[in-house]
């Protein structure tokens, strides 16, 4: 059996709630990706500002992870989408970590645009196994999950 780690952002917790609804279920190991400059808790201020830092793939910094990822075979990588792709932190963390030979397997929480998330997530682990990611949509700014709990549970449970 291999060994699994859930890493994950958040910034609204509605990525948070699903990594843990997966740990729960897993029994394994979790771990939350923070920038080392939190982002503003007003909304509007965090749209400006990554909007404006989007065109130019501005990667945030992130606070140091305290886990050997070597010991994973498979990590289960929740990201929020932001303007049709991987939140700027997990992009971070995709290349400033050493993910060759390991198994991805995205989620990926928005209100309905995916865009090129997944892709994405692909191409920044060239080395990885990255399988077909879950869509999880919640209402816009919201925490009430669109995507049937059902379909979420049998993914949960292919993991």
């Amino acid at each position: 059996m291999s060994k699994k780690i859930v890493v994950y952002f958040t910034y609204t917790n509605n990525t948070k709630m699903i990594a843990e609804k997966i740990k729960t279920k897993l029994n394994c190991d979790i771990l939350e990706i923070k920038t080392v400059i939190p982002y503003s808790e007003d909304y509007d201020t965090v749209v400006n500002d990554e909007q404006n830092s989007e065109s130019s793939n501005h990667l945030p910094e992130i606070q140091n992870i305290n886990i050997d990822l070597s010991q994973y075979d498979e990590i289960i990588l929740g990201t929020p989408v932001w303007w049709y792709r991987p939140v700027p932190a997990i992009r971070t963390f995709l290349t400033r970590n050493d993910l060759n030979d390991k198994i991805i397997k995205p989620f990926a929480t928005n209100a309905g645009w995916l865009g090129k998330t997944f892709k994405e997530i692909k191409s920044l682990c060239p080395n990885s196994k990255v399988e077909e990611g879950m869509d999880i949509v919640f209402q816009s700014y919201s925490d009430k999950l669109v995507t049937n709990e059902q379909d979420l549970e049998n993914w949960i449970d292919t993991l």
